[in-house]
């Protein structure tokens, strides 16, 4: 299985279990790695035949940037869900960063990575 990897991709949502999360929102950055066969792409050089990652980027932003969720565990099998709707796309793997999380110490960063498959 070869890899389409979309990282750093940030959008504004209104994630979290917090009243002030849900009401000012935050940035959150999502990287997704794509399990695509590339060989039917490459050996026609043909763009139909592999995952577009301009259009899987505007619509993992779509999802972030959508309908509140409490978990950023949900937010990340959202966008896994939609990057499974690609016919090329036989895996995903999705991080989900939370830099600006809800935490009372210093931290770099929140995240949650998860793989999803087919069938």
């Amino acid at each position: 299985m070869d890899r389409v990897a979309v990282r750093g991709l940030r959008a504004r949502g209104h994630h979290g279990v917090f009243p002030r999360e849900r009401e000012q929102g935050q940035t959150f950055v999502v990287d997704v790695v794509l399990g695509v066969d590339t060989r039917p792409a490459a050996s026609g050089d043909d763009l139909s035949r592999t995952a577009h990652y301009g259009i899987v980027a505007e619509e993992v932003v779509a999802v972030v940037q959508g309908e509140p969720v409490d978990l950023i565990e949900t937010l990340a099998q959202r966008i896994a869900d939609q990057c499974l709707k690609h016919d090329a796309v036989a895996e995903v793997e999705v991080t989900v960063h939370k830099p600006d999380a809800p935490i009372t110490v210093p931290f770099d960063d929140v995240t949650i990575t998860i793989v999803r498959s087919r069938g």
